[in-house]
């Protein structure tokens, strides 16, 4: 497929930052210069199995759609929940919809972009609470280390979708203790609203029928409730504590270094950072920073269309 690459004052290249809950997206024009963003629905790099595949397919029509309407990038790089290497279905899916050749599109990891978008190799570590957790840090050379990041079925402790499933256990269970006694509970009332209903059918089509991202949305009723509920304050606490874990093993590892909390799940309440910051070594330099790993990913994509690759981190190729 050819394509014709326009001068360097015309020229737009597109990052995709795609997470459990929501993919977003950024297109960026030389220097640098963020033009237009947005976002569509949530999908990871564990979605290719299978059905989930139309799934993405479609997610990615719409992003393309969006993103048309705003320019025609040349170049695309996208940071992806659940990657490990490059997938050629996957690059075909993002280049079809907008008409770029493959080549013209490469992978990562959402943790790197978001780690670039914060700090320079070498520079400290982050912590990122969105549906799940996961800590980073890249070294000088460009390699990436990280600690946590095994999804919910293991891990991911702090996370959206661990607050969801930890509350979800202490109403659940006292409610077979006590039926009904959900009445007297915010955070239940709160969960419920969201789920459609309380009775125990509502909750399980919500969470065995959804995606991940929908569970991890119920972290957002746990929020909404932490200043009525002790219940949820605890959970919410609790979460800091296991960011606060993720952050101790990078400095067990490679030495004291600044620690940025970042992610959606970070920002439900101020209670996660406090927490947080409480359970870190003390004297380590802590900050709650919002990121973009979207802009951080249009910006790889520049450097790639304009011939200046990042010099800590080297192009994936499909």
């Amino acid at each position: 497929m050819q394509q014709d690459v326009p001068g360097p004052e015309g020229l737009l290249a597109l990052g995709i930052d795609a997470g459990g809950t929501e993919t977003r997206w950024a297109l960026a024009k030389p220097p640098g210069e963020i033009v237009a963003e947005g976002h569509v629905r949530g999908f990871s790099a564990l979605d290719l199995d299978g059905p989930g595949t139309a799934q993405v397919a479609a997610i990615l029509e719409d992003l393309a759609r969006a993103v048309r309407s705003a320019g025609r990038p040349v170049r695309v790089h996208a940071g992806l929940t659940g990657f490990g290497k490059a997938s050629g279905d996957l690059i075909q899916l993002i280049a079809d919809p907008l008409g770029l050749p493959a080549q013209m599109v490469t992978l990562g990891s959402d943790i790197e972009m978001a780690y670039l978008d914060l700090f320079a190799p070498g520079q400290g570590y982050l912590v990122y609470a969105g549906t799940g957790s996961v800590a980073a840090f890249m070294d000088g050379d460009g390699t990436l280390h990280r600690a946590g990041g095994r999804g919910g079925l293991i891990d991911d402790g702090g996370g959206g979708y661990w607050i969801a499933r930890e509350a979800l256990r202490q109403v659940w269970r006292a409610e077979d203790e006590r039926p009904g006694c959900w009445r007297d509970s915010p955070m239940a009332q709160e969960i419920f609203d969201l789920v459609g209903g309380a009775d125990w059918a509502h909750t399980r089509q919500y969470v065995y029928g959804g995606s991940r991202g929908d569970i991890g949305r119920l972290a957002l009723a746990v929020a909404r409730a932490a200043d009525r509920d002790p219940a949820a304050r605890a959970i919410l606490g609790a979460a800091g504590s296991e960011l606060a874990r993720l952050a101790r093993a990078m400095i067990g590892r490679h030495g004291p270094r600044p620690v940025a909390l970042s992610g959606r799940a970070a920002t439900l309440h101020p209670l996660i950072p406090e927490t947080m910051r409480e359970a870190l070594p003390s004297g380590t330099p802590f900050a709650s920073r919002p990121c973009h790993g979207d802009h951080a990913a249009a910006r790889l994509a520049l450097r790639a269309a304009t011939g200046t690759p990042h010099p800590a981190l080297q192009e994936r190729e499909p």
